[in-house]
């Protein structure tokens, strides 16, 4: 049977998504400003912890990550 991989931002997150730290050792105030307003893409793998290939587009963003594949900013908008 193959177990399918969750995506970069895909729920329960281990890792924070702006710092890489695992989320037990990560302060509360370790998230960028402009994080918090939505203002920041991604920049790390919410499941592994790696540094994601982010792409800054006029409309939105793209971000990937070698184990846990891709996921973009016009995908979140539409949960």
């Amino acid at each position: 049977m193959i177990d399918t991989v969750p995506g970069p931002l895909a729920e329960p997150c281990r890792f924070g998504v702006y710092t890489g730290l695992e989320l037990e050792l990560q302060a509360p105030d370790a998230i960028p400003p402009a994080a918090r307003l939505g203002l920041e893409p991604p920049r790390f793998c919410g499941q592994c912890g790696r540094r994601m290939v982010v792409q800054v587009r006029p409309d939105g963003w793209s971000a990937r990550c070698s184990r846990h594949g891709t996921v973009d900013s016009a995908e979140l908008g539409r949960r």
